[in-house]
């Protein structure tokens, strides 16, 4: 039987519900070792979309039965020819054609706009694990996608941290940061250092590794660090920052940010690291990131793990993380497919 595929009512609590569960079913296959996709993260695209970003949402249905959905997120700033791509198909209804005809209407969605490229992630090997067999994957290649960038996905064991370590590499980094202060906040940049934090959010896609991804660097302003501030308020995300900030130009010049999803207490998530290139080779990274570590395990005591994902090719700061204590936990691919 071939499915149904209509657009996601937000309006339609039980059909959203029904959503919400085939998309813990899936993470519950893929990757068990991660806490159940956030309800309040999971929704609020709906209603607070990030800036530059329209979201698509179909449904898949069999005898009216949710099974799948599949999320389109056209970028409407820069990279206005790509979109990126959620397709989520419930475990007891795989290999039945479902997700390929969720794609086929992702991708009639996509020319719609005037798009050319589809980009998406899925779980992947890691040393050791080839002979695993990752559904994900192979659906990708199968549809034409090709493998743009490797990433690793690690995992820091807070429950396992060595606190007298980190004191020592905390000391460590700020005696190498001489002319440096260390700065931090909740949630809400300072006025003062939102357009810096603007400029190295700009900046990320130039000095992250970024494979064969065909990608534009964000157009960043302190009005959409703001818009994106407030996407993460309506998703309950707590944040915690630390920076670094040069004495003698008193801008802020490196930037770390971890996240606790809404109701979660015991695993959060490494985001964004950033050192203006001017400034580097002062372990401003390490003293941005071990700095806020410790940051939020003062205000956070129930923490018990900590996950980020890093491309394979960047090794300056997979260092930084492996020294802190992170180890690999999933291997991870962006695809790319031009339509």
């Amino acid at each position: 039987m071939t499915p149904t595929v209509t657009p996601l009512d937000p309006a339609d609590r039980p059909t959203l519900d029904a959503v919400y569960r085939v998309a813990c079913a899936a993470q519950a296959v893929d990757e068990p070792d991660l806490p159940a996709p956030c309800r309040r993260r999971f929704e609020a695209p709906l209603s607070h979309p990030m800036p530059g970003i329209e979201g698509r949402w179909l449904v898949a249905r069999l005898n009216g039965l949710p099974v799948g959905w599949l999320r389109l997120h056209l970028h409407t700033i820069e990279n206005t020819e790509n979109a990126t791509v959620e397709l989520t198909v419930d475990p007891a209804y795989r290999r039945r054609g479902i997700g390929r005809v969720l794609h086929e209407h992702g991708v009639r969605l996509l020319r719609e706009h005037g798009g050319k490229r589809l980009v998406g992630s899925t779980t992947a090997a890691l040393p050791g694990e080839e002979d695993r067999v990752f559904p994900g994957a192979a659906f990708a290649a199968a549809l034409g996608a090709k493998p743009a960038l490797a990433d690793v996905r690690r995992r820091l064991d807070v429950t396992g941290l060595d606190r007298d370590q980190l004191g020592a590499l905390l000391a460590e980094a700020r005696a190498a940061a001489t002319g440096y202060r260390p700065v931090r906040w909740r949630d809400h940049t300072p006025e003062e250092y939102v357009a810096d934090v603007a400029y190295l959010q700009g900046r990320l896609l130039l000095d992250a590794p970024m494979g064969e991804l065909d990608w534009e660097p964000e157009q960043m302003d302190a009005a959409r660090v703001r818009d994106a501030e407030r996407a993460l308020d309506a998703r309950g995300v707590r944040r915690y920052n630390t920076g670094v900030v040069h004495e003698a130009t008193g801008r802020l010049v490196g930037w770390t940010q971890l996240g606790l999803d809404a109701g979660s207490t015991d695993h959060a998530w490494q985001e964004i690291t950033l050192v203006d290139p001017d400034h580097r080779g002062h372990r401003l990274g390490l003293l941005c990131k071990a700095g806020n570590l410790a940051y939020v395990l003062a205000h956070e005591p129930a923490l018990r793990a900590v996950d980020t994902w890093n491309a394979a090719a960047n090794r300056h700061m997979i260092a930084i993380n492996e020294r802190l204590g992170f180890r690999p936990a999933a291997g991870s691919v962006d695809w790319q497919l031009t339509i």
